[in-house]
């Protein structure tokens, strides 16, 4: 894949990310309208390199392809939406799952079903549609949603442990790491008690679907 090839493959896909930002600064101001507090502390966006769009390719097995990109990868485009409270990330995904024109492709709730080193944050693949001269094409963004103490600790638990493996006292991090991950739910929770102006509109999901990992993959 030249440089120009993947400068041109991506312009829709950032032209999709920035649909979605837009859409979810509308919801920030709007979803708990009438109260005092907003769901979301902020927002983070990025597309993927050349270099880990490549690198995601070669880790599949396929040739780092434009074809194979938009044929294998989902998460080119990604937004990490930081919130402050848990039925926060709830309401806001319910609110963006509503939307006519939004495509829910995957989704993957890993607060009500955390994984195995404490991770924790709600995963979704929603497809938007972009307009262009010729026509529409929907095109994929992962979001993240999670609270700040989840953002925190995968953070944290990323500078400590990623790529790391050579580490001899890797288990033992792994597990003062899911220690940590367990205390911050309790503080979290500490935090609700307090919180003004926090409205529950949905609550979680029952039965929310829990169809695979789509970060990090």
């Amino acid at each position: 894949m030249s440089d120009e090839e993947y400068y041109t493959f991506i312009q829709p896909y950032a032209d999709a990310k920035e649909v979605l930002l837009a859409r979810l600064n509308v919801l920030k101001h709007n979803l708990y309208r009438g109260s005092s507090g907003v769901p979301i502390h902020n927002i983070q966006s990025r597309i993927k390199t050349k270099k880990s769009l490549e690198g995601k390719l070669a880790r599949k097995g396929k040739e780092p392809t434009v074809m194979n990109a938009k044929d294998y990868l989902q998460d080119i485009a990604g937004v990490r939406v930081i919130c402050y409270f848990v039925d926060d990330v709830y309401n806001l995904t319910n609110a963006l799952k509503r939307q006519t024109d939004l495509i829910v492709i995957r989704e993957c709730d890993y607060i009500r079903s955390p994984k195995a080193n404490g991770y924790r944050s709600y995963h979704v693949i929603v497809a938007l549609p972009v307009y262009c001269l010729d026509g529409m094409e929907y095109f994929p963004v992962e979001v993240q949603l999670r609270t700040i103490s989840m953002d925190f600790w995968a953070s944290m638990e990323h500078r400590i442990l990623y790529k790391k493996s050579e580490r001899e006292n890797r288990e033992e991090l792994e597990e003062e790491l899911k220690e940590y991950a367990d205390m911050l739910v309790k503080i979290e929770k500490r935090f609700e008690q307090h919180s003004e102006g926090k409205l529950d509109l949905a609550g979680p999901q029952e039965g929310a679907p829990e169809r695979g990992a789509i970060a990090g993959e």
